[in-house]
């Protein structure tokens, strides 16, 4: 009775998620987070990745997030708790800076994911529109995603599994413990997504913490 009670405690907690609050739309992303059931922190500085469960980079612009990120040491703490298994989801700008690719450019970047990306890839934000994607992994029904500026993932490598694709274009991916997305989720009042990155946050803050 004690150790069915103790479990149930323990799975009630609340996982502490990260959203890189550099510029960009992280707020939605913590509201996201919030609905999820589970506790939002804003990272901007490099002592604010450590006890994290987790890390989403948020839509934004990628060339300001890579400048931001190298001006306040972010890059390397960043890549040492990815490699260590801290689940990163980058979404549109977040997806490219974490590309170990961007077509035509030279931007700093995490390069973690072995995976190309062009930017833009739909035109500008005046052609931004919305589309109803089959994306297996969450089951029925089909993920309203929107797409504003957005890129395409045009390269994957060995390892990186496609999640989804919008006429033949990878607009979701994961590799290990990272995933990255040209879509807003966040714009959306469907949580599955967001609630399948912190399932794999639960996973990685339980073989942490020895469970």
């Amino acid at each position: 009775m004690e150790e069915d009670l103790r479990k149930l405690l323990q799975s009630a907690v609340a996982l502490r998620i990260g959203v890189l609050a550099l510029q960009g739309d992280f707020e939605e992303h913590m509201r996201m987070v919030e609905r999820c059931g589970h506790e939002p922190t804003k990272v901007r500085l490099p002592e604010e990745i450590e006890g994290i469960d987790g890390l989403i980079i948020p839509g934004g612009e990628s060339t300001t997030f890579g400048i931001i990120m190298e001006r306040r040491n972010l890059i390397a703490p960043i890549r040492r708790a990815a490699l260590s298994g801290m689940p990163i989801f980058g979404t549109c700008a977040g997806a490219i800076v974490l590309a170990k690719e961007i077509e035509g450019r030279n931007q700093p970047r995490l390069s973690l994911m072995d995976i190309s990306v062009r930017r833009n890839a739909f035109g500008r934000q005046i052609n931004s529109f919305e589309a109803d994607i089959e994306i297996p992994l969450l089951g029925e029904p089909p993920f309203r995603c929107v797409f504003i500026r957005a890129p395409i993932i045009t390269k994957v490598g060995e390892g990186v599994e496609v999640l989804a694709k919008f006429e033949d274009k990878v607009v979701l991916a994961k590799q290990g413990n990272m995933m990255a997305c040209s879509f807003h989720p966040e714009l959306t009042n469907d949580l599955r997504l967001h609630q399948y990155f912190i399932s794999l946050c639960k996973t990685y803050s339980e073989r942490r913490m020895g469970k």
